[in-house]
């Protein structure tokens, strides 16, 4: 949001020690006013736990951000407004309960900054094997949340979550869009003399050209994460990784050189999920998996109800069940609260033409980031 600067300065001081001293009184005034947000948090965490609540409502951050963005005045940028934000929203959630979030590790990976990214460094993070195991903790209760990679806009969707979504009862609570960006991080202090890179497969695949054109001698080796070709690059000037930037401050590294990518505008999309479904607020997406009968016209019957509604689906894909061979499962995003109380209807004719429906979650349509 484009804004003049604030143009009262009548009152401000002019040397630099009465400017120095300004910012000790007003980071005082701050800091008064921090604790007592940090007390009325605490309040806030007794009655939820009262009312049996969840302590991350996402629609009611997404309410506070955007309320302060349409009221900032401007010498604060708003993207600096947001990751300021961003950690006091995430020590109010601790303040009230503390969380556990877990993700596809090990630590250092994109699923692990897209969680820092949403819900702040006052969250406890841990990572997880496998995306079943993230499935697992949270439907057994052992963690809160858990931050699972949903689809990228070159690769498509991650399959194996739709599959993992009708094995588990999670549900969506938010979601957040990262602009995926790869560098080159190693012990060397530039690309002379490489003779090994080490990442991901399709971190390779994305940055396949980048690396044929300024490495064309290196040898590729292919690891379970971005995060271990950082571990695997420590500590030997002849190797390199391909992943986040910040892994080289993670692994006492150095830049090397980035963005490596091959097509610079990749996006993925993260969910967090949850045991409890969300409630309350303003949610104006909703996903949702169904199955068809086997009949003539069986999709396009489910696609009429919605199109009646008015509703407008962003996203439909299928995917074989591994359950049934010839059968499909559907995803569908949906842009609408459909748990909402003006949808039952619509909900109860979507049953009656759909073989079986699940909604996993109505939540907030998430943010785009341009780095992570």
């Amino acid at each position: 949001m484009n804004r003049s600067a604030s143009t009262d300065v009548v009152s401000m001081p002019s040397g630099l020690d009465d400017l120095r001293r300004e910012i000790t009184r007003t980071d005082r005034e701050l800091l008064a006013l921090l604790n007592h947000r940090a007390r009325l948090c605490r309040q806030v965490g007794r009655v939820k736990s009262a009312a049996d609540q969840a302590v991350f409502k996402p629609f009611r951050e997404k309410e506070v951000l955007e309320g302060l963005v349409a009221e900032n005045p401007g010498d604060l940028p708003d993207d600096h407004l947001r990751t300021i934000y961003r950690e006091i929203l995430s020590s109010s959630r601790r303040l009230q309960q503390p969380q556990k979030a877990v993700y596809l590790g090990p630590e250092g990976t994109f699923s692990y900054f897209a969680g820092r990214e949403l819900l702040g460094s006052s969250t406890d993070f841990e990572p997880c094997p496998s995306l079943e195991t993230v499935f697992a903790a949270v439907a057994g209760k052992k963690a809160d949340l858990g931050i699972v990679p949903l689809e990228n806009s070159l690769s498509g969707s991650a399959g194996q979550n739709l599959d993992l979504f009708l094995r588990y009862g999670v549900h969506i609570q938010a979601e957040i869009y990262l602009r995926i960006s790869y560098h080159l991080v190693g012990a060397g202090t530039g690309l002379a003399g490489i003779q090994t890179v080490y990442s991901h497969p399709r971190a390779i695949d994305q940055c396949a050209a980048w690396l044929s054109s300024h490495l064309p001698e290196a040898h590729v080796v292919f690891v379970g994460s971005t995060a271990a070709a950082a571990r695997e690059a420590a500590g030997r000037p002849d190797c390199v990784a391909v992943g986040h930037r910040q892994l080289a401050a993670m692994f006492s590294l150095n830049l090397l050189a980035g963005p490596v990518e091959d097509a610079p505008d990749n996006w993925t999309r993260f969910i967090v999920i949850g045991h409890q479904a969300p409630a309350g607020g303003s949610r104006d997406k909703t996903s949702i998996l169904f199955t068809l009968p086997d009949k003539s016209g069986a999709l396009v019957s489910v696609l009429s109800v919605l199109a009646r509604g008015g509703i407008n689906m962003k996203k439909l894909e299928s995917r074989p069940m591994r359950s049934e061979k010839w059968q499909y499962l559907f995803f569908a995003d949906l842009e609408c609260d459909l748990s909402d109380d003006e949808y039952a209807d619509l909900q109860a004719e979507l049953v009656e033409n759909c073989q079986t429906l699940r909604v996993l979650g109505s939540y907030p349509a998430g943010l785009h980031l341009n780095d992570c």
